[in-house]
């Protein structure tokens, strides 16, 4: 049906102008990071924290607070809450890291043992030395990580000047987000002012569906990750399986790519199994786990505590996720999701629009 107040040509006109202009814009940003990624980085890291803490600022002022005040609050708690996760969570890193290559090098000689055991047969000679190969170059590279990330690191502060850009990039982060953050409704409202007054109410609502699958792939699913990270981590802990916290973080923040965080999480447990061996019961906890943790994203994080996914369909995550890796490295896998959500709703308004022309119809087209 065609828009209030607009024909369906002038409706369809300005979503076709809308859709070039959001491919345009995506196109923008990937072509600034790539050529003042030192200045393009800490802008878009500020916006995302401004977008993702919005709707937390914007309920604090729904209550009476002012903004600013609201900014403040949500800033401080969230320094808080990040400080008492990095002391926390830094010792047990290091804990963990520690036993990396040692748990490398057992699960290459004893896994394959133990499954052999389970088969009540051998294994091909060709997969045990495979698998004594990976373990022994896992081993390696973990221990040679630290060295060579030392390494990097005194070569980039070598570059002076690249060293103090990259600081004050990272230090000017939080000033900007506190700023976009309390600013944004103004920021939201000068932008609508710069729109031809006919089609304001037809382009907020294009923002509006951009805004519903964003917000269902950043603040949900990072929601979803943390609490599944904790919810993994207990309970792999409560089973005392070897890497319990670095195997529920995996998985739990891996559920952001479709499959990849539950199967890898439980191939790390089952290795973390065998490695740790006290007994049957613990099949069951690591089983009940992976169980429970996905029945409480389906029935109780995702509906009661996100909101029903606005989503795309998993095969197209990973495809968003390879293509954009392929093309753009290490920061086009961070932006896939985002983007391939963005170029959702696009194609979406557009093939809308062509399903209303007489091409698609058969009929007169509409003036």
């Amino acid at each position: 049906m065609p828009e209030a107040g607009l024909t369906e040509g002038e409706a369809r006109k300005i979503d076709l102008w809308w859709s070039a202009a959001m491919v345009g814009s995506l196109a923008l940003v990937f072509a600034l990071l790539s050529v003042f990624g030192g200045v393009a980085v800490p802008v878009l890291l500020a916006l995302a924290g401004a977008y993702i803490f919005n709707p937390t600022v914007t309920a604090l002022e729904e209550r009476g607070l002012n903004r600013t005040w609201g900014t403040t609050l949500v800033f401080v708690a969230g320094t808080l809450l990040l400080a008492g996760a990095v002391l926390y969570l830094i010792p047990v890193f290091r804990e963990e890291a520690a036993k990396l290559p040692d748990f490398f090098r057992r699960a290459s000689s004893e896994v394959v043992p133990r499954v052999e055991k389970l088969l009540g047969r051998s294994l091909p000679d060709l997969v045990r030395q495979r698998a004594a190969e990976l373990g022994q170059q896992a081993s390696e590279l973990v221990q040679s990580a630290g060295p060579a990330a030392a390494r990097i690191l005194a070569s980039f502060a070598g570059n002076t000047a690249r060293f103090v850009v990259t600081l004050l990039g990272l230090a000017v982060v939080p000033v900007l987000a506190f700023f976009f953050l309390q600013d944004y409704p103004r920021l939201v409202g000068i932008v609508k002012d710069l729109l031809p007054r006919r089609s304001v109410a037809l382009v907020s609502r294009r923002f509006a569906e951009v805004d519903e699958v964003l917000s269902a792939f950043v603040r949900g699913q990072l929601i979803v990750g943390a609490v599944l990270s904790v919810i993994y981590a207990a309970g792999l802990s409560m089973g005392r399986i070897d890497m319990a916290i670095v195997i529920g973080v995996i998985a739990g923040f891996g559920n952001m790519v479709p499959y990849l965080g539950t199967g890898v999480g439980i191939l790390l447990s089952l290795v973390g199994l065998m490695l740790s061996w006290q007994g049957p019961w613990q099949i069951a906890v690591v089983a009940g786990t992976f169980v429970i943790g996905q029945m409480l994203e389906g029935f109780v994080i995702t509906p009661r505590i996100v909101g029903e996914k606005v989503g795309l369909a998993p095969v197209a995550v990973i495809i968003a996720i390879l293509a954009f890796g392929e093309l753009f490295g290490f920061v086009g896998i961070l932006l896939a999701v985002p983007v391939a959500a963005i170029l959702k709703v696009v194609l979406r308004v557009v093939a809308q629009r062509y399903r209303r022309t007489s091409a698609y119809t058969g009929e007169a087209d509409s003036p």
